[in-house]
């Protein structure tokens, strides 16, 4: 494979160069629209605003808002000037965004007014008491001694305090273009430009390192995968605070020059009628927005007919839907895409030119420059073609590491250089893989990863709890449902409203388990060790979800 050996700065600039007026951006819910000239102008102006703000290499700005023009805008400011940008998901509650803003070290927030029901200026305004009396945003607080300022995005005016996003590009305008350009220039691509944070066994978030290299590269492999150009068009509704977003959509297109369509956040209506007005050839999504799409009943006034290809991936991808989408969204060259964040995140994938049934039916390839097998999750040995083991990747794309994290690091990624990914896979004897289970207990719903020990970790402190196990249970629409297995101190009350509200006050909506159960024990081995996969055997039992159990997927 010939790597792309370019920081992202560069490769928006040679999009500048090369297609000054190619369509960047053309946001389908606003009045946003942008050139690759247009759109690296503006990325420059900002850059040198935050410099303006003090931000050197190395240092972190945190990007706290949906799909909008300043989140993208932002990650490619910080990009151009060595900063680190940090993502933050939509959904964070309180709890959430202080321990990222304290993990991170991050320097610089920016923000939007809120979404669904989180008032994001309320949580920041109770973390940062001092903030409406502050000037420009400029914070100092002992809770987050890095942090230095806060940043509103968004057409209304900023709140008591805080700095506007849209007064960046004027204070851009004391940094000489000599400053920025030396700064610009000092950047290489093997210096870490995002850190993505995704939980861990132990409860606690980590923040995986990328690097410019890391996933510009990983998104030429997936853009190659698709057959894009620029006469693509992608509408991207997936958040561009993960990897899918990030990655499997923007590093694709930038690398390929295809202009993107993107929307505030996933609703069908709004996302099916962007297909159709923007003439769009691409869509990505988890097999939860399909579903929705295919199952509206104004799904048959919309024309798909643009419709070429696009990603499904995210969780496991149900063959029956895969089909569904082929036949009458016509996407008929749709792929699938495998791997986790710490890889930056595809190791394998299906391609346009691979059969509908090695598309429906496994997560493809190993990427160019990756490495993968199949290894005894034991003893590390590789396993014959067709058994099933860990699957463990190599290569380019793995992450540098978890910030500030090295006995962490050390256990993902082993000494030579595999990361272990927990996920139980099988490759056949074309080097097709499959995936059929995971060794670590992660419910995926949605495309949302949920790690239960987080969930768990909170649980425990209830005054009313004495034992609690959480694990993923089947589902339809999401592919998995959070069930909350709890054992209650002797003489307390409980209702599974009362678990539910609690969660849903303190933490992220996707973590509130759908189900929850009153038991007396958990089902343990001989040596003590609870049997989480008793209780998801149990839990189809109870709630008679055979059905959803036996879904085939990828």
């Amino acid at each position: 494979m010939e790597y792309i050996e370019k920081t992202l700065g560069q490769v928006i600039g040679d999009l500048a160069h090369n297609s000054p007026e190619g369509l960047a951006f053309q946001f389908a819910d606003r009045d946003y629209r942008r050139t690759w000239k247009e759109f690296d102008e503006e990325t420059t102006a900002v850059a040198k605003g935050f410099m303006a703000l003090g931000v050197k290499k190395g240092e972190k700005i945190s990007m706290w808002a949906t799909n909008t023009p300043e989140w993208m805008i932002t990650l490619f400011a910080a990009a151009k000037i060595g900063a680190v940008f940090v993502t933050v998901n939509t959904n964070y509650k309180s709890f959430e965004l202080e321990y990222l803003l304290s993990q991170s070290d991050t320097k610089v927030l920016v923000m939007m007014k809120g979404f669904k029901d989180s008032d994001y200026v309320g949580i920041v305004n109770g973390i940062l008491p001092d903030l409406t009396k502050s000037i420009d945003g400029r914070v100092s607080d002992d809770r987050l001694p890095m942090l230095e300022q806060v940043i509103f995005s968004g057409t209304q005016e900023a709140p008591e305090g805080y700095l506007h996003f849209d007064r960046l590009i004027d204070l851009g305008k004391t940094v000489s273009d000599e400053e920025y350009l030396t700064r610009y220039a000092s950047v290489t691509n093997d210096e870490i430009v995002n850190m993505q944070y995704t939980s861990g066994t132990t409860g606690f978030p980590k923040g995986v390192m990328l690097t410019h290299r890391n996933i510009v590269n990983n998104g030429k492999c997936i853009g190659d995968g698709m057959n894009f150009g620029p006469e693509d068009r992608l509408l991207i509704c997936v958040p561009f605070f993960h990897c899918f977003g990030l990655v499997l959509a923007v590093m694709a297109s930038i690398t390929h020059g295809t202009g993107m369509v993107p929307i505030d956040h996933y609703s069908p209506i709004p996302v099916m009628a962007a297909i159709d007005k923007w003439k769009c050839t691409a869509i990505h999504g988890v097999p939860t927005m399909y579903i929705a799409m295919l199952e509206n009943p104004n799904f048959q006034k919309y024309d798909f007919s643009s419709l070429r290809t696009g990603i499904m991936a995210g969780s496991p991808c149900p063959v029956e839907v895969m089909k569904q989408v082929v036949d009458k969204m016509n996407m008929k060259e749709i792929v699938i895409v495998f791997g986790q964040t710490e890889a930056s995140p595809g190791c394998t994938m299906t391609t346009t030119s691979d059969s509908l049934e090695r598309r429906v039916a496994t997560v493809g390839k190993a990427f160019p420059g990756v490495e993968c097998k199949i290894v005894d999750p034991e003893t590390g040995a590789e396993m014959p073609r067709g058994q099933a083991g860990e699957f463990v990747a190599r290569g380019y794309n793995i992450m540098k590491g978890y910030y500030k994290m090295p006995e962490a690091t050390a256990q993902a990624i082993d000494k030579d250089g595999w990361l272990h990914t927990g996920d139980l896979c099988t490759e056949d004897s074309e080097g097709y893989f499959k995936v059929v289970g995971r060794i670590k207990d992660m419910v995926i719903r949605g495309g949302e990863n949920i790690y239960p020990k987080e969930i768990e970790e909170f649980l425990y402190t209830l005054p009313q709890i004495s034992d609690v196990q959480v694990v993923g249970v089947p589902s339809k629409q999401y592919g998995e449902e959070v069930m909350a297995f709890i054992i209650l101190k002797q003489g307390e009350t409980m209702t599974e409203e009362e678990v539910k509200a609690a969660v849903r006050a303190n933490m992220a909506r996707h973590k509130v388990p759908s189900y929850v159960c009153f038991v007396d024990a958990f089902p343990v081995t001989a040596s003590g060790k609870i049997q989480k996969f008793k209780l998801r055997e149990q839990a189809i039992e109870i709630l008679k979800l055979h059905d959803a159990a036996n879904i085939e997927t990828a």
